[in-house]
Order: structure tokens, then C-alpha cells, then sequence
């Protein structure tokens, strides 16, 4: 996996990230924190748990620590919400730009569940996106549900926006 692939499903991720935070903007503070069988116990679970990724595995594979997770009770709203994950896109964004197509070959290693792992740096990298990918359709659906539905995420519909 090249840089320019890496950087193009980034470029993905904060597009569909944009569209699902522009439409939670939309529900009300009460849908937002509705407890909810599926995804991180509400919309606002589930958002935050997007970012917190993001933010967990930068760290982790920068420094191959673990950080305290976000607590949704820490965002009052789909602004705060907002405003930490933009902190969160720059610094990821940092560190993307720091890598060169031989760092994305090599490997790294960091303990998780307990047990030592060894990954190479791009399929954790892919993993991030996919991972969002999974999260962002829990949010559809929440926001689907609320009325406002975010429209196609896919990956192809980005592609023929660009």
C-alpha cells in the first residue's frame, strides 16, 4: 500500500464523517442521547466512539500506549462533539503525513487484549477506515430513524464527488 492509497481512504473517512456529523446536527438533544440497543448505547456513544478510535489508534501506533477512553457524558452536543474530533483530524492527519510508503510496509507492535500483536502498519491503517465504516452505519441507521437520514456514505459516492 502506497501513501497516495492510504491518503485517498482518509480522504474518504473525513468526508463520510462530515456527512454523518452535518446531519446529527440535525436531531435533538434528547435523540442524541436516547439509549438505543445497537452501536455505543446512543447516537452520541456511537460518535464519540468513532473519534475515540481514531484518537486511540494514532496514539497506539505512534507510541504503541494506550490512552483513557472519551466519556460521552464529556460532550454536551454534537458541536462539542465536533470541535474535539476537529483537534483529532489534524493531529491524525500530522502523523498520517509523516509517513512515508516504506513506514506503511514495516511493522508494529503493541499489546492488546492482553497479548502482544505485530501488524503491519498499513492494515491498521485500513483498519481505522473500516472500522469507521462500521460505526458510521450504526449512525445512519440512528439517524435514519430519528428522520434525518444522512444519504450514501459509500465509498463510490465520494469518488464521483471528488
Amino acid at each position: 500500500m502506497k501513501f497516495k492509497e492510504i491518503e485517498l481512504l482518509f480522504k474518504y473517512n473525513d468526508w463520510a464523517n462530515e456527512r454523518i456529523l452535518d446531519t446529527a446536527k440535525k436531531v435533538s438533544i434528547e435523540q442524541l442521547t436516547a439509549p438505543k440497543e445497537f452501536g455505543w448505547g446512543s447516537l452520541r456513544g456511537t460518535l464519540v466512539h468513532l473519534m475515540e478510535a481514531e484518537y486511540a489508534w494514532r496514539i497506539l501506533l505512534k507510541t504503541s500506549e494506550h490512552v483513557e477512553w472519551l466519556q460521552p457524558e464529556d460532550f454536551a452536543d454534537v458541536s462539542a462533539i465536533r470541535a474535539r474530533w476537529a483537534e483529532e483530524r489534524a493531529a491524525f492527519w500530522d502523523y498520517l503525513n509523516s509517513l512515508s510508503d516504506d513506514d506503511l510496509a514495516g511493522t508494529v507492535s503493541y499489546e492488546g487484549g492482553g497479548i502482544m500483536r505485530q501488524r503491519v502498519l498499513w492494515h491498521c491503517l485500513a483498519h481505522v477506515v473500516n472500522h469507521g465504516t462500521q460505526h458510521r452505519a450504526e449512525c445512519a441507521a440512528l439517524l435514519t430513524g430519528f428522520g434525518h437520514s444522512p444519504g450514501n456514505v459509500d465509498f463510490t459516492v465520494f469518488l464521483s464527488q471528488r
